[in-house]
């Protein structure tokens, strides 16, 4: 080895433990910020439903009625029972 990489590895090794604890503390810093965020994403969606669930429209616009018309349904049953009956 080269005196050089030898004085590097040296001062690596003094500061061995200080390098260490940054990375430890990085790494920490890494995962708290990562919590928050997904704890407030959570919020965001769990507060999102429940204001799209508890909406306080208007009565007459909350539900919709539709009117279908099967006269031709019904016709077309009548014709198969009276196939059927023959």
């Amino acid at each position: 080895m080269s005196q050089k990489k030898v004085d590097l590895y040296k001062e690596q090794k003094a500061n061995r433990s200080k390098i260490i604890k940054k990375e430890k503390r990085m790494r920490r810093i890494e995962q708290i910020v990562v919590s928050v965020v997904a704890i407030a994403a959570a919020g965001w969606i769990c507060f999102s439903v429940y204001n799209k669930v508890t909406d306080k429209g208007d009565a007459e616009n909350s539900y919709v009625s539709t009117d279908v018309n099967i006269t031709a349904l019904e016709d077309f049953s009548t014709e198969l029972s009276n196939l059927t009956a023959e």
